[in-house]
C-alpha cells in the first residue's frame, strides 16, 4: 500500500484530533489522549512550534499511524537530538511498512534542525516495538523515572 506522509501544521485541526484519537484507540488510553484535549489557540501555537514534530501516515483521507517528536536543544554542543514521543499505527495497517515510514520522514527533519540522533523508548513487554526500533537502531538499556510534582 501507499502512504503520504504529512507534517501537521497550525491549519491541520480536524487532522491533530484524528491523531489523538489513533494514540488513544492504539494505546488504549482515553483519559490521556481523549478527555481535557487542548483548545484550538493551544494546538495552532504547538503545531506552530519549530520544537514539535507531527507527522501523520495517511492512506488517502484515512489516517494510518502517527508520530510525535520533540527536537530537544542540547547545551553541551551546538546540535539537538529528537525524540520520539510516540508513534501509533491503526492494527489494520499494521506491518506495512507505516512505522518505518514515519520514522524516514523524521529523519530529514532532525538533520535539518542540527539533530545528531533521534531516539526513542520502548516497554519490553511491547515486543512488537523493541523489534521495529531493534532494526532500525542501537539499543541502549536505560532506566527511567517519573518525579511527581
Amino acid at each position: 500500500m501507499v502512504f503520504q506522509i504529512k507534517r501537521l501544521s497550525g491549519d491541520d485541526q480536524a487532522l491533530i484530533h484524528q491523531v489523538l484519537d489513533c494514540f488513544s484507540t492504539v494505546f488504549d488510553d482515553v483519559e490521556t489522549y481523549g478527555t481535557n484535549r487542548p483548545d484550538r489557540a493551544y494546538l495552532t501555537s504547538l503545531l506552530a512550534s519549530d520544537s514539535f514534530i507531527c507527522l501523520a501516515a495517511m492512506q488517502g483521507d484515512e489516517l494510518a499511524g502517527a508520530l510525535v517528536g520533540y527536537e530537544l536543544k542540547k547545551f553541551e554542543q551546538p546540535r539537538s537530538e529528537m525524540y520520539i514521543y510516540d508513534l501509533a499505527v491503526y492494527p489494520q495497517f499494521r506491518r506495512q511498512g507505516v512505522a518505518t515510514g514515519l520514522i524516514e520522514s523524521l529523519k530529514p527533519i532532525a538533520r535539518a534542525v542540527g539533530a545528531w540522533v533521534i531516539y526513542v523508548q520502548a516497554d519490553y513487554a511491547d515486543e512488537p516495538a523493541v523489534q521495529l526500533y531493534t532494526k532500525l537502531g542501537v539499543r541502549e538499556d536505560v532506566l527511567h523515572f517519573d518525579i511527581p510534582l
